[in-house]
Order: structure tokens, then C-alpha cells, then sequence
């Protein structure tokens, strides 16, 4: 089985990443970053380029699943509405690879096993579970980081489905 995962936390104007594998001596982190869009750019083609590098990543790493951050209730419309939209086309970027949806909640009861933790807590857990020196920034990138380690324990987990888009 392929040991890779790969978690995005899209977004408009900025989608993180990270792809993270599994290793005898405990998990390490291939890739991290962030994709970022011109503002002053068609949203149809941010879209756009948001898919390409996104699917670029899929096809360099090849994940056995996919995390993606689920839009959750927001109070800014419009805000949601962006990020919805830079969910599909991360979703059509991973057409073909089995894909993982996680609420926010979610990710951040499964990294730090409080669903209410905030992001100094989430990301201090990132920092540990790879082993890394400093604390992962941007926050996207460790937002995303988390969300390929909830594929690696949802994979660990009894009865477990590859392709659990919820």
C-alpha cells in the first residue's frame, strides 16, 4: 500500500498544503506550502490554476488518499462561497484518488484529541506527530499538514474505507 497521504485547506486567494508519508520510524513530511491566486485575476481562472497545481500534487505524489477541509457554517457568504469553490476544484484536481472530507472540528479532534483546541494546540500536535524543529507557518500549510495526518490515523482505524468523502 502506498504510504503517502495529501491535505489540503483550500481556499481563493490562498489553498495550503501538505503531503506527509508514513515510515517505520514515524510519519515525515515530503511537501508543504501554499498555492496562491491573483486577486486582481478572473475567478474562473484562479479556479483554474488552483486545479492545476493542485492536480500536479496529486500526480507527483500519487497519495493513497486525500484530506480536504470541509466548509463549515461561516458568517461571511460570500467568504464561503469562495472557498467552496476552491473546494471543487481541488476535488476535480483529485479526480481518480480516493478523497477524505474533514470538518474543522474533526481535524482538530483527531490531531489533538479535543474538538474545541485552537490553533496554537493543532499546530503544536503537528509540530510533534513529524517531528519538526519549528512549528509549520503559514498556517494553511499546517492546516493541510494536519489534514494528511487525519488520512494517516483514519487509515490506521478498524474497518477503515479508502474513499470516505463525506
Amino acid at each position: 500500500m502506498n504510504d503517502v497521504t495529501l491535505g489540503f485547506d483550500p481556499g481563493l486567494a490562498t489553498t495550503g498544503y501538505g503531503v506527509v508519508q508514513s515510515t517505520p520510524s514515524g510519519w515525515r513530511v515530503l511537501a508543504g506550502g501554499i498555492i496562491e491566486t491573483p486577486a486582481n485575476h478572473p475567478r474562473s481562472d484562479r479556479l483554474r490554476t488552483l486545479s492545476a497545481e493542485a492536480r500536479d500534487l496529486v500526480e507527483t505524489y500519487r497519495p493513497c488518499v486525500i484530506g480536504v477541509e470541509e466548509v463549515y457554517l461561516a458568517t461571511n457568504a460570500k467568504s464561503a462561497m469562495r472557498t467552496a469553490e476552491a473546494r471543487g476544484a481541488i476535488l476535480v484536481a483529485a479526480a481518480g484518488f480516493a478523497v477524505r472530507g474533514y470538518t474543522p472540528l474533526q481535524v482538530k479532534k483527531r490531531i489533538t484529541g479535543y474538538g474545541r483546541a485552537n490553533k496554537a494546540q493543532v499546530q503544536a500536535m503537528v509540530k510533534r506527530l513529524l517531528s519538526l524543529s519549528e512549528t509549520p507557518k503559514p498556517d494553511d500549510m499546517a492546516d493541510a499538514l494536519a489534514l494528511a495526518l487525519c488520512c494517516h490515523l483514519d487509515l490506521r482505524a478498524p474497518g477503515r474505507t479508502d474513499d470516505a468523502y463525506l
